[in-house]
């Protein structure tokens, strides 16, 4: 049984709806066997596919094609997930290091820090 990939990344939930599947084949983000595919390429059993989703890149290997979305716990029978565990821990990695935080009082003044000076200066003069 051939499948078209975009349909068989969809059936084994790598996304969330066919057409997401689509739009990576289309953007180059979807590998099969190390080569960039378009949605319409068919898999077949023993394929290697690698998947570029945000900052991780998941690998799986085709064990038997589908074009009908199957529950999670299925998924094994028709997809075996290579992703490396390095790969996986990029998903639980500190949200601290993506944002900046300062301190209350450093840099420039709050809005409230502005309305006290203005209304001391008002008072000196």
């Amino acid at each position: 049984m051939e499948v078209r990939i975009d349909k068989y990344l969809w059936a084994i939930r790598a996304f969330k709806t066919r057409t997401e599947a689509a739009d990576a084949c289309k953007g180059g983000k979807v590998k099969v066997d190390g080569v960039s595919v378009k949605a319409a390429r068919e898999v077949k059993a023993g394929e290697i596919i690698k998947i570029h989703k945000g900052a991780i890149e998941y690998t799986y290997k085709v064990v038997e094609p589908t074009e009908h979305r199957v529950g999670a716990a299925l998924v094994p029978q028709y997809a075996e997930n290579l992703t490396p565990q390095a790969e996986l821990d990029k998903l639980k990695a500190p949200v601290e290091t993506f944002f900046l935080t300062r301190d209350r009082g450093a840099g420039r003044p709050t809005k409230k820090d502005r309305r006290e000076l203005e209304k001391l200066w008002d008072e000196l003069d």
